[in-house]
């Protein structure tokens, strides 16, 4: 696997508009995502009404180290189970679920041949990363920064996962990084951006198939 970030515009808050209007008029399911300190963050989210009903993360460090994939579910506001899978040589894989009032009634954490509980310290950490990822999409929907992936195609366009052709509005900068790593790699080439009102920016390039592993709002 080949897998690289851009990192040419640094801040979160290049994308990010300066007002604060709700996101109540999107689509129940969105994608959106960030340039972390460490990785890319890509952010897939369904709502229930006016509620957050499931958000999948996908954490992929500059690296090129453990992919890091977590669910959360709500029901009602409150949260009902919590997944985290972390691949490569070091798996570790967290799942716990809560109660309607909230308590704890099932966890595990399953490390490469063992399993052990986790602290109340731990479960807390989960729970409070649970609502910093919802905070963080709230300011990116309100922003209207959303995610695209697709594979890149020899005429400088992507075909989408979703099957549309279109041409991102890439800089100098992120159109020259696409062509060495297209001259690197052999074979397709998936990538990921991210698009707000007047901006564009390259998220994440790699041999995978970024489609593979996109969800469906059908199944989500």
């Amino acid at each position: 696997m080949k897998l690289k970030s851009f990192t040419h515009i640094p801040s979160l808050a290049v994308l990010l508009l300066t007002g604060c209007s709700l996101h109540s008029d999107l689509p129940d399911f969105t994608a959106s995502g960030y340039l972390a300190d460490r990785g890319s963050v890509r952010i897939w989210r369904k709502d229930d009404g006016k509620q957050i009903s499931h958000m999948m993360t996908i954490f992929t460090p500059f690296s090129g180290g453990a992919t890091e994939t977590t669910n959360y579910q709500w029901q009602g506001g409150k949260p009902v189970a919590i997944e985290r899978h972390v691949s490569g040589s070091r798996p570790d894989d967290v799942t716990l679920r809560f109660d309607q009032n909230g308590r704890l009634s099932y966890m595990q954490r399953q490390l490469a041949g063992r399993r052990e509980p986790l602290s109340d310290d731990n479960i807390a950490l989960y729970l409070f990363d649970a609502e910093r990822m919802v905070k963080i999409s709230d300011d990116l929907l309100s922003g209207r920064v959303m995610l695209f992936q697709g594979q890149w195609l020899p005429t400088g366009t992507v075909k989408t996962c979703q099957g549309n052709e279109v041409r991102p509005e890439f800089d100098s900068p992120e159109q020259a990084y696409i062509a060495r790593e297209l001259a690197a790699t052999s074979g397709p080439l998936s990538i990921a951006w991210l698009e707000a009102p007047g901006d564009t920016q390259l998220l994440l390039l790699s041999t995978d198939d970024f489609c593979k592993t996109e969800p469906k709002e059908k199944d989500f």
